[in-house]
C-alpha cells in the first residue's frame, strides 16, 4: 500500500485489539490484490438511531490505481447480529474483498462479456426426423436440434421463419442452440 491505512473510530474508544484485528483484515486484502493504494476504515459505535441503534458500521473506502475505488458503507439494517463488533467487521471485510476482487477483474479485462444473439432464418426442417438448418445473418448454414429450440417452438416453426439464436461448437462443427421463433417469417 501506498499510504498508512487510516482507521478511525466514531463514538467509541479504540482497544488494541480492535485495531489488529482490522490491521490483520487490511494485511489480508493487500495479499489478494496488491494494488490497493489507500485504504480508510470508519468504525462507528452503535448508536440510539430508531433503525440502526445497538448496531456497529463499518465503512471501509479502498483506492486503487486508475482512480478506481472499492466502497463498502451500508450496514444491513435491523440485523441484531450487526450488535457483535466482531461479526459486523468481518462482513464488512468480506463485501470489500468481494468489491476489490470485481475491481481487480474489471482492470484486468477479465468481465464476463455476454454474446447478444445471432438472428437467422428457417431455410430447411426435417420435421419427422427433428432437426432443421437456418440460415444465419452471415450467410452460413447452421445445424438445429429440436431439442435447441424453446419450449414446443419446433413444433410451430416454419420455413423462413424468423429466429434468433446462440452458436456454438459440437463435434461436426457449429450449430445453433437455444433457438428461439421470433414469430414472423422473412420475405421469400
Amino acid at each position: 500500500m501506498q499510504t498508512t491505512p487510516e482507521i478511525d473510530f466514531q463514538g467509541l474508544e479504540a482497544t488494541p485489539q480492535m485495531r489488529a484485528r482490522i490491521e490483520r483484515h487490511i494485511d489480508q486484502l493487500e495479499t489478494r490484490c496488491g494494488r490497493v493504494t489507500a485504504c480508510r476504515v470508519v468504525v462507528k459505535a452503535p448508536g440510539g438511531r430508531h433503525r440502526t441503534g445497538g448496531l456497529y458500521e463499518v465503512n471501509i473506502r479502498l483506492a486503487l490505481p486508475d482512480g478506481r475505488e472499492a466502497v463498502v458503507e451500508r450496514t444491513p439494517p435491523e440485523d441484531e447480529r450487526f450488535q457483535d463488533f466482531d461479526f459486523a467487521l468481518d462482513d464488512a471485510f468480506k463485501r470489500a474483498r468481494r468489491r476489490l476482487q470485481d475491481q481487480v477483474r474489471r482492470m484486468e479485462g477479465r468481465v464476463k462479456q455476454h454474446v447478444e444473439p445471432a438472428a437467422g432464418v428457417v431455410r430447411r426442417l426435417m420435421r419427422e426426423d427433428g432437426y432443421g438448418f437456418l440460415e444465419g445473418s452471415d450467410g452460413r448454414e447452421l445445424y438445429f436440434h429440436r431439442n435447441s429450440v424453446e419450449g414446443d417452438g419446433f413444433d410451430r416453426l416454419d420455413l423462413g421463419a424468423r429466429v434468433i439464436y446462440r452458436e456454438e461448437e459440437a463435434d461436426d462443427g457449429p450449430q445453433a442452440c437455444a433457438v428461439k421463433p421470433q414469430g414472423e417469417r422473412a420475405p421469400s
